[in-house]
């Protein structure tokens, strides 16, 4: 079935009919419409699959992607321009410019924390820049995987886009076939091997990761706002956000009234038992689960710590006295854990993220500009936000990705049209004249090429 779904797309896509513009746009605002038609279907799976709150759902997933696709269908003429850019003197007269051109059928693997944004949002990268899609959402969360499967199918020519349901050996299934663009997003471990089959075909791919991203504190603050920023960004989702603050590192001067300034703050956003709070979601299964309550066992507890397996939820818990070697600090959390670590000065905060892989997301809080320049040189991620977290990646003007082992390549705006388009680069001479010294038999003097060569 795979091989005939892919053959059909392939075919689809050589016929020529995603390369017009308009083709792409009415796809784009059909995909729009779909998601506004259905947009209760689709908060009520994240509901179920997340405890998601329906405000938080439509903030963070459903207006997420609207929004998305708002500014690629007004943008999209622009995106596909051909860019003019200079010729060398030597070839007068020609004329040079980058074309984007669609790569073909692109395979799109979305996870299960943001299975509605992370879906859609690379797939209108995908149509806007003219590739036919297969999707394969996460069989985790499966009523939104099942609503969302069922929307693309039902309303989308499967020779242009086609979702997949199926667990990881359908994903396996989908890896042997041979792609002209592969988008991950996921875990590292699941990413390398998504590289790996990749690499059969020498396929481009995307690989958007995770990674225990640090939030450094300077002790020149307001606290309030830290505070809430920090906390908001940390347990959004129960912390199942891989850009999700992974570990503070807080100037010993400001700890502890920043740990009180947070536990107070999760009281104002939470109430004094989340587990009552429609707005706090859970834990996506039992495996999750399990992993995460055994981070709890080192460290002293300051705030949260409570687990109900059954429910699948883990309080929001603050760990002070954690030290670089506990299990808390050897792979990104991805749970709603915020373990709490003094440093003296900044160069040993820095000492301490550059030590580890490169992160998705750094954070930084500090009022000295100085300090953040500092930041800024000496360190290396996907992303920086300085005093917030997670708003990075929400802007479209932003290109949202990792580096090293956080990811390979970046989307969102005109990011996403970039990384699903082929920058075709074309040179258009003309018969007017020829340059006779680039011929044999070669006769010219090596000084007089040395001039011309400057003409290049």
């Amino acid at each position: 079935m795979l091989d005939i779904i892919l053959s059909n797309q392939r075919e689809y896509f050589n016929s020529g009919v995603t390369l017009d513009l308009d083709f792409r746009r009415e796809q784009l605002i059909k995909l729009k419409e779909i998601i506004e038609r259905n947009e209760e279907e689709i908060l009520d799976a994240l509901k179920f699959d997340l405890h998601k709150s329906h405000e938080e759902g439509y903030m963070t997933e459903v207006g997420f992607v609207l929004g998305e696709i708002e500014h690629t269908i007004k943008n999209l003429e622009k995106y596909a321009m051909p860019k003019k850019v200079k010729t060398p003197k030597a070839y007068f007269g020609a004329k040079s410019y980058i074309l984007p051109e669609p790569y073909g059928v692109a395979l799109i693997i979305s996870p299960w924390n943001y299975p509605v944004q992370l879906l859609i949002s690379p797939l209108i990268g995908a149509m806007a820049a003219g590739n036919c899609a297969i999707l394969k959402p996460s069989e985790l969360s499966p009523n939104t995987s099942k609503v969302m499967a069922n929307l693309i199918n039902k309303n989308f020519n499967n020779r242009y886009v086609y979702a997949i349901e199926g667990d990881a050996k359908v994903a396996q299934q989908l890896l042997k076939q041979r792609f002209d663009y592969i988008f991950y997003t996921g875990g590292t471990n699941v990413g390398k091997i998504v590289m790996q089959a990749a690499a059969e075909n020498l396929t481009p791919v995307t690989l958007e990761l995770g990674g225990k991203s640090p939030c450094i504190v300077d002790k020149d603050i307001n606290i309030e706002y830290a505070a809430k920023r920090i906390a908001w960004g940390k347990f959004l989702n129960a912390g199942q956000t891989c850009v999700a603050p992974d570990y503070l590192l807080v100037d010993r001067e400001v700890k502890s009234q920043l740990v009180e300034s947070i536990k107070k703050t999760l009281i104002q956003f939470y109430g004094n038992d989340p587990i009552d709070s429609t707005d706090y979601c859970r834990i996506i299964n039992h495996r999750h689960f399990d992993r995460l309550a055994l981070l709890l066992q080192d460290g002293n507890i300051v705030a949260g710590g409570r687990l109900n397996r059954e429910k699948l939820y883990i309080s929001p818990t603050i760990i002070d006295d954690i030290s670089l070697d506990d299990p808390v600090m050897q792979d990104e959390i991805f749970g709603p854990i915020l373990p709490v670590i003094e440093y003296t000065g900044l160069n040993q905060a820095i000492d301490m993220v550059n030590s580890r892989e490169k992160p998705l997301a750094l954070y930084f809080f500090s009022k000295d500009k100085e300090k953040q320049r500092f930041v800024l040189e000496h360190t290396s991620s996907g992303g920086v936000c300085i005093n917030d977290t997670i708003i990075h990646m929400t802007t479209k003007w932003l290109p949202f990705g990792g580096v090293g082992m956080s990811g390979v390549g970046k989307y969102h705006g005109k990011a996403s049209f970039d990384i699903f388009s082929n920058m075709k680069s074309v040179l258009k001479n003309h018969y007017v004249f020829d340059i006779a010294q680039k011929y044999p038999p070669y006769k010219t003097p090596i000084y007089k090429l040395r001039r011309l060569m400057k003409f290049l």
